[in-house]
């Protein structure tokens, strides 16, 4: 055995990982973005400084300083930590609203591509009939008839994303199902089901990723909008849309009150919406 390729192995590894990442810089960019994200998240109590609940009415609206990094809001609270665990809120909307759509969008347009042509029409009008309203219209009246909070508000974006994902499932199940090997398949007699998640779902998973990385960007959006209007998560829950909507008053005070949540919401909207594209450029060029 050659020790010196040993040697080398994880250095070409490493500078070919390099190359790589800099050749795809939207995808970079996107994931370095949601990687601060995530960690926020997952590592909240160790990289907040103070405890987001905890209220210090002697030290209100104190501007950014070393003991606050981004100042206090009119309770005296800690913005820098309320905007580190409001990413664990934020993640927590994305995987659950995109989640639900992705559990009744995907199936309704396989099953729309599959069936026969009334199934087909049927799905598709009442898809139709849901994407007619525009997203947060559809959201802000579900979520008046439901009720304010953080469960009906994510039922509401699930349910004006799953269109997208309907209409996506069927035309790739319309593409797919031509296919020789879907066709040799059938003629061989493997079953539906087999049929449906090793053939049509597992080759249509590249281009349904790319979409939920897109759809995540909206969630983050739709989510701070409802929040910010008072229909989605309450005070004093530490959620970015929400800080936004109790800083207004304070602009001429402390503008970070405001300014800091928006940014968190522009970062995290500005990365899943970088990812995704660099998703779907990678996959085009695969094509």
């Amino acid at each position: 055995m050659n020790l010196s390729n040993v040697d080398h192995a994880p250095s070409v590894r490493r500078f070919r990982t390099l190359r790589w990442l800099w050749r795809h810089p939207a995808i970079t960019l996107g994931s370095l973005l949601v990687g601060i994200i995530l960690l926020m998240a997952l590592l909240a109590p160790l990289i907040a400084s103070h405890d987001p609940y905890t209220q210090d009415l002697l030290n209100t609206l104190v501007p950014p300083s070393a003991e606050h990094w981004f100042g206090t809001d009119d309770y005296g609270r800690d913005i820098f930590s309320r905007i580190v665990y409001g990413a664990r809120i934020s993640v927590f909307e994305v995987v659950m609203s995109v989640g639900i759509s992705l559990a009744i969008g995907v199936p309704l347009g396989i099953v729309a591509g599959l069936s026969g042509r009334l199934p087909d029409q049927a799905i598709m009008w009442l898809m139709d009939v849901i994407f007619a309203f525009p997203g947060i219209v559809l959201a802000i009246l579900i979520v008046s008839v439901l009720g304010e909070g953080l469960l009906n508000m994510l039922i509401a974006i699930a349910l004006f994303s799953v269109p997208v994902y309907a209409r996506l499932s069927r035309n790739l199940t319309l593409s797919l199902k031509s296919m020789e090997y879907v066709e040799a398949a059938q003629a061989l007699g493997i079953g539906y089901y087999r049929i449906v998640v090793h053939y049509i779902l597992r080759n249509a998973m590249g281009p349904i990723i790319v979409q939920s990385t897109l759809t995540a960007g909206t969630v983050v959006l739709a989510a701070a909008s409802l929040s910010f209007l008072g229909l989605g998560v309450q005070p004093p829950t530490p959620e970015w849309g929400t800080m936004m909507s109790d800083g207004r008053n304070f602009l001429g005070v402390n503008i970070g009150v405001s300014l800091f949540p928006g940014l968190a919401i522009v970062l995290s909207v500005l990365g899943f919406n970088v990812l995704g594209d660099g998703l779907r450029d990678l996959m085009d060029k695969r094509s």
